[in-house]
Parts: structure tokens; C-alpha cells; sequence
């Protein structure tokens, strides 16, 4: 289980942020603990009112809870993460909250406690927090027998195609996935041993190598979306400079775009709108598939929560009703037949609180099973869409190296004479011809 925690402040925000329906399929408020109130923007109102009689800017802990992709894990099983956790930073007993979040097939579990010890008004010390985490982390893939990623394994075998959230927002405009684009600056970048091989290889891949700000070199697309050379291809600047030597030599972006519109025909611009366009009825009819999915299973899980309300009531009056009364409650007490009958009524309600968990985990695993294969569904649409973009920026840069070597452009420079034959040099002169001669 993935673990990514952050001392943050701000509680009004992140609680908006937890119970944010629009970015996740279901969104639970699992748990409130150690708070007086059971609502999570009041609760962490509470974490920040106590703050404000330390000098703690950051008084909340918060974690994601993050398993492997296809796995389920039950509650139970992310309650005990959360204990591990909680045992190990020395925050075991402050008060915490936790919600779950779903979406896109997987299922994930937020925690936040606060740091404020109340009694003695300080906050608590989180030193090593990120090394004390990668131990639990280990610790919990192993004791699941999941396959542990490479990153965990080792801090310098991370994923070299990790992304910052500007990037991401950046990929999301020109509908290309971040990690594609960060893989096609990479291998043109290894696959080139200079400039102009580097420039060639973005060239085919519809770039431009431009000359960008504080002498930094990027890449101008034909949308005119800059990419920054460093950053995309995962290459420190002393490299890129010693490859490419000086961006000086190069047009400035502004230089770029103005040429990269002034070369865009009619034709090139009909092909994007139509890809663009295709791009959005696709995306469109994902979402309709999804909404309905995840609509169908709220509406399962509304009326599972129901039947449990309902149920749990019931068989609580039922318990109670065992529980003598008046005089013979005090009889039954002497006896010790009240300790029993007690004893049994909280057995009984651990084995029916286990068994509404058991329902809902099923419930939950089913409808993930579903989820997950729409998901690949629309994982499988999403790629093609991404590989005819970028076919289509291979389109681009192809049709731009026709504009320059076209027919038309060519002949109007060549000599008349170089029409016929394959000579390297001019013709000879032809001897002239007398009237009335035949040769």
C-alpha cells in the first residue's frame, strides 16, 4: 500500500477537498474520531480553533492510503494500515477522521489527524515521518503478498516519468497523456547525439527546438504549447546545454509560433478540428457510460445502508428487550445473569457489525469489478485518441516539410534546362541547325 502524507494547515480547504464528489465516483466520511462533532468541516473547524493557542501553522497530519491497482482490501484492512501508522508516528489517541474515496475502478482511504496535543497545547513532532512511512509501506506489501514497486524497493529506481500537477494541467489542454508526452521528449533525446539530430527527432514528432526564456532551450508544438527541453526529457540543464550548446543560435518562441501559423494551411487546420472534434464525442459518450455506472451503484449502496439501519435497529430493541428490568434486574445483577446476558448482546453486535462490513465490502468489490472494467474500456479509447494526436502532430511536422519542398516551390528556382535528363551540370549547347540542311 502506497502511503503520501503532508503537515498542512488550511482545514476548511481540505475538508472540502475530502467530500469533493465531482472528481470521484463515491465519495465515505468513514470515521470522525476524538472530535465533538460528527461533521468533518466542523470537526477540523475544532482542530483549528485549538491550534490557534500554539504557534502551529501546520496542526493537521494528512495521508492518502493508496493499494495496488485490482486489489481489494477491505475495511478492516484499512483500518489496521491506519493503526500501523498511527503507532508509528506517535499519534496514536488524537483525534482523526477518514474517508473514502473511489475512482476509476480503485479505491483509496484519506486520514487526517490532528497534531495538537490538547493537554499539554503543543503540537507533535513528525521527524523522519517519510522514512518511518516507507517502512510501514514495506511492511504492509508483504504481509498482503503484493508485488512491491521498484520505487519502494529502492528510492533511486522511482518512476523517471513522474509528473508535477502544472505538467498535468499542461497535458490536459492539448489531450495528451503527461507520462506519453514526457516518453516521446525521452527517447528523441537518447536517440540523438546533437542538436540537430535532437531537433530532427522532435521535428518528426511535430516539435519545434526553440530558444525560451533565460536562454532555456524548449519545444513549441503547432497549438503553441511550450514544453521545456529539461523538465520533458528528465535531464538536468548542464546536459541539455552540452548537447544542444547554444540557444542563442535558435528562433525566440514568439519567432516560432508566428512561423509555425503562417505555415498552417486550411487543409492541416481542418484535419485538427475534425481530430478535436472526434476527441469530444468520444469523451462525451465515456462520460455517459460512467455517470450511469456510478449512479446504478450509489443507488445499490443507498439502499444497502437501508436494509443495514433497519436491521441493525431491530435486532439492537431485541437485545435490549433480553436486558431485565425493575426488580428483577437487580435479582438478575446478584446472580450475575445481567454480566452474561450483556456479554452475549456485545458479542452479538461485533458478529452483526462484522457481518454489515462483510456485505458492504462484497458489494463494494463487485461494483469495483465492474468499474474496473469500464475503466479499461475507456482507457483503451483514451489511448487511441492520444495516439492519433500524436500521429497527427507527425502529420503536421510531414505536411510542413511538404510546404517547403513542394513541387511548385522547387521548379519555380530550377533552370528550365534541368527538366529532362539527369545531368549534374549544364547541357552542352545544341549545334544549330541551316535551312534546307537534314542532318
Amino acid at each position: 500500500m502506497m502511503l503520501k502524507a503532508k503537515e498542512r494547515g488550511d482545514a476548511p480547504q481540505l475538508a472540502r477537498y475530502l467530500l469533493d464528489q465531482r472528481d470521484n465516483d463515491h465519495v465515505e466520511l468513514h470515521e470522525v474520531r476524538g472530535f465533538v462533532s460528527d461533521d468533518l468541516a466542523a470537526a477540523f473547524g475544532e482542530a483549528h480553533a485549538i491550534a490557534q493557542g500554539t504557534r502551529c501553522e501546520n496542526y493537521m497530519f494528512a495521508m492518502s492510503f493508496n493499494p495496488p491497482e485490482n486489489e481489494n482490501v477491505s475495511i478492516e484492512a484499512f483500518e489496521k494500515a491506519i493503526d500501523q501508522v498511527e503507532e508509528k508516528l506517535g499519534l496514536k489517541g488524537q483525534p482523526r477522521a477518514v474517508v473514502f474515496h473511489e475512482k476509476d475502478g480503485r479505491r483509496h482511504a484519506h486520514a487526517v489527524w490532528s497534531r495538537i496535543d490538547a493537554e499539554r497545547m503543543r503540537s507533535i513532532n513528525m521527524n523522519h515521518y517519510r522514512a518511518k512511512l516507507r517502512d510501514v509501506s514495506r511492511e504492509l506489501f508483504l504481509e498482503h503478498g503484493w508485488n512491491m514497486p521498484r520505487g519502494l524497493e529502492d528510492q533511486r529506481l522511482r518512476d523517471p516519468l513522474s509528473f508535477t500537477r502544472a505538467e498535468w494541467q499542461q497535458a490536459k489542454r492539448i489531450g495528451v497523456d503527461p507520462k506519453e508526452l514526457k516518453a516521446v521528449f525521452k527517447k528523441a533525446w537518447e536517440s540523438s547525439d546533437n542538436r540537430a539530430a535532437f531537433e530532427q527527432a522532435l521535428k518528426e514528432r511535430g516539435f519545434v527546438l526553440a530558444q525560451g526564456d533565460r536562454r532555456a532551450f524548449v519545444a513549441v508544438d503547432y497549438r503553441g504549447e511550450v514544453y521545456g527541453i529539461g523538465r520533458k526529457a528528465g535531464v538536468r540543464a548542464k546536459e541539455v546545454n552540452a548537447k544542444l550548446g547554444d540557444p542563442s543560435e535558435l528562433p525566440s518562441v514568439d519567432t516560432v509560433k508566428a512561423e509555425i501559423a503562417a505555415r498552417m494551411t486550411g487543409k492541416i487546420r481542418e484535419f485538427i478540428e475534425q481530430a478535436e472534434r472526434d476527441a469530444k464525442r468520444r469523451s462525451a459518450y465515456i462520460d455517459f457510460r460512467k455517470a450511469e455506472v456510478v449512479g446504478r451503484h450509489q443507488e445499490e449502496r443507498r439502499q444497502l445502508t437501508e436494509i443495514q439501519e433497519k436491521r441493525w435497529q431491530a435486532e439492537t430493541l431485541a437485545r435490549a428487550a433480553r436486558l431485565p428490568k425493575g426488580m428483577s434486574g437487580i435479582w438478575h445483577r446478584l446472580t450475575g445473569r445481567y454480566a452474561k446476558i450483556k456479554a452475549q448482546n456485545e458479542a452479538e453486535a461485533m458478529d452483526s457489525l462484522r457481518r454489515d462490513r462483510a456485505e458492504k465490502d462484497n458489494m463494494i468489490f463487485r461494483q469495483l469489478e465492474e468499474r474496473q472494467r469500464l475503466q479499461q474500456e475507456i482507457k483503451t479509447q483514451r489511448e487511441a485518441a492520444q495516439q492519433e494526436l500524436l500521429q497527427l502532430r507527425q502529420d503536421v511536422a510531414e505536411y510542413l516539410t511538404l510546404d517547403n519542398h513542394s513541387p511548385d516551390h522547387d521548379q519555380s528556382h530550377k533552370p528550365e534546362h534541368d527538366h529532362d535528363g539527369d545531368h549534374d551540370g549544364p547541357r552542352p549547347p545544341r549545334p544549330r541547325r541551316r535551312r534546307g540542311f537534314e542532318p
